[in-house]
């Protein structure tokens, strides 16, 4: 099973135990393959950036670049030849879109709004943690 998650999902399951830490630690057992972008990379790194997650760092004694190589380490990682245009109401996120298309995935795991409107691209179901979870537990 191939899964696409966006920069909430991965931030979410750096910091906080839940659905989303479940799902990283599938990823980590290798029970679901994580499939992401450089682009994605990329703005996970720059939201570990921002002020508000820098004091959350600094709580949990992390660092910025082994949270980054950790994520990398785990991941398949697609180059986005695809460029999509389908999330009109926010134009980033069809980074994850193209991410998911390109890398030929089952599901997109995602906490934003934008995506979860969507419901399904090219036969690529877009779920949130928990109803993600639920799916894997029946398979």
């Amino acid at each position: 099973m191939r899964i696409t998650t966006d920069t909430n999902v991965l931030i979410s399951s750096t910091f906080w135990e839940g659905a989303s830490d479940k799902i990283m630690q599938k990823v980590e057992n290798k029970e679901v393959e994580l499939v992401l972008s450089k682009e994605l990379i990329s703005e996970f790194t720059k939201v570990l950036g921002y002020d508000e997650i820098k004091d959350k760092i600094k709580d949990k004694n992390l660092e910025v670049r082994r949270s980054v190589e950790k994520i990398v380490s785990i991941s398949t990682i697609v180059e986005s030849s695809q460029k999509f245009e389908i999330v009109k109401d926010d134009p980033d996120d069809n980074m994850v879109i193209n991410c998911a298309a390109e890398g030929d995935v089952d599901y997109v795991v995602t906490q934003d709004n934008h995506l979860l409107k969507i419901k399904e691209f090219k036969g690529i179901k877009i779920l949130n943690p928990e109803e993600f979870l639920e799916i894997f537990e029946k398979v």
